[in-house]
């Protein structure tokens, strides 16, 4: 029901999802444990992430002295682009301050900067941010937004769920450092999927079991153990960190089994006990419907679930493909035509349709050709597999 409420939340564009302080650190701090220096001398800019709701900031500048950052840059959308705007009410960190204008306040986004002691009280932290108006509503894609992003090293943040194709590709055109949240299957996008198989980008540490929990003054229409009143959270299922700043689980060599013995000895019953592993009748690769079931002896190539990536070692693995509609990565065996798709679907559900075969890899399974969920197609690094 959480995919059923993000994909609401995409349509209604409700992008008010704000992170805990506690994934925030748990994240970065797998970053810091690989490259203790990863954000010395760096200028941060946090695109998506006012203050007075967003934990990014307060993380960050908290943390200004201990990561030997150079700056930090905040910016926030204008109270009118956001859901709630009716009931949005300035904090008196905005109203006691001489610069606080009640026409702007609506209408225009905000900046903050952070570059030093600011008080006097020998400490950086929250207390020393600097604030003003921009002068235009805070989007990430205007021009004020964007010069703030060329003269940034890094970019960090939770960026609006319904922009996420448009945020990454801002991101992205500039070859700059980035660790931002998305939704596991942003993974199949067209404008992402190429940028994990040339390793240009990949999955960050994580969260625990792909479970996320967000703060958002939006409450109206969750599932029941969705949205819980007592704590004010959103519980979101695969979500994920997308980054190009490397950690250590990345490097990780995945534990594996030979084939013959997770034919053996498999605790997925759809691998134990069956004489070999399905193979597809439209790519020629076999179907492995769970990671933990890769055999570490095959050399040819495998179709695995997009959750593998989140245990993907670019040392172990190459990612060849994905079965997809398009044949992009020219690794079809088999295109099927509208009569066999129909004929399919008939035989499956005894009725007329069609079964879009060419949408996914297909295995034969007691006569019927049948769909797997999406897969990405790897292949052992040379001298990997044993």
């Amino acid at each position: 029901m959480a995919n059923v409420n993000l994909s609401a939340a995409k349509r209604a564009k409700y992008d008010e999802f704000y992170t805990q302080y506690r994934d925030i650190e748990k994240e970065i701090s797998a970053y810091l444990d690989y490259d203790p220096h990863v954000f010395r001398g760096k200028t941060i800019l946090l695109p998506c992430d006012d203050p007075e709701w967003s934990n990014f900031t307060r993380y960050f500048a908290q943390n200004f002295e201990r990561f030997g950052l150079k700056k930090l840059i905040s910016t926030s959308y204008a109270a009118d682009s956001k859901t709630y705007s009716d009931a949005y009410q300035p904090t008196l960190f905005e109203t006691a301050d001489p610069k606080f204008d009640r026409g702007k306040t609506t209408l225009n986004g905000k900046i903050f900067t952070l570059t030093g002691d600011r008080t006097g009280d020998r400490e950086i932290n929250i207390d020393d941010l600097e604030w003003d108006y921009l002068d235009g509503d805070g989007d990430f894609r205007s021009a004020e937004v964007t010069r703030l992003r060329d003269e940034s090293d890094m970019i960090i943040t939770n960026p609006p769920f319904s922009l996420f194709r448009e945020f990454l590709a801002w991101i992205v055109e500039t070859d700059k450092q980035f660790v931002i949240i998305g939704n596991l299957n942003a993974i199949t996008y067209k404008e992402v999927f190429p940028l994990i198989k040339d390793d240009i980008i990949w999955l960050g540490n994580g969260f625990q079991a792909g479970n996320a929990y967000f703060f958002t003054p939006n409450t109206d229409n969750y599932a029941e153990g969705v949205f819980n009143p007592e704590t004010g959270l959103v519980k979101f299922r695969n979500v994920c960190w997308f980054t190009n700043l490397d950690h250590g689980r990345r490097h990780q060599p995945l534990p594996l089994m030979t084939m013959e013995d997770n034919l053996k000895f498999s605790k997925h019953k759809q691998i134990r006990g069956k004489a070999s592993y399905d193979r597809y009748d439209n790519y020629d690769a076999i179907e492995v419907p769970f990671t933990d079931a890769i055999p570490s002896d095959y050399d040819g190539v495998m179709g695995v679930p997009i959750s593998f990536l989140d245990k993907y070692n670019p040392e172990q693995f190459e990612i060849m493909g994905m079965c997809e509609n398009l044949d992009l990565y020219n690794m079809k065996t088999k295109v099927y035509t509208t009569e066999q798709c129909k004929q399919a679907y008939f035989a499956k559900f005894g009725k007329p349709g069609t079964y879009d075969l060419n949408a996914s890899g297909v295995i034969e399974k007691n006569g019927l050709l049948e769909k797997v969920y999406q897969r990405i197609l790897i292949q052992h690094r040379r001298g990997s597999a044993k």
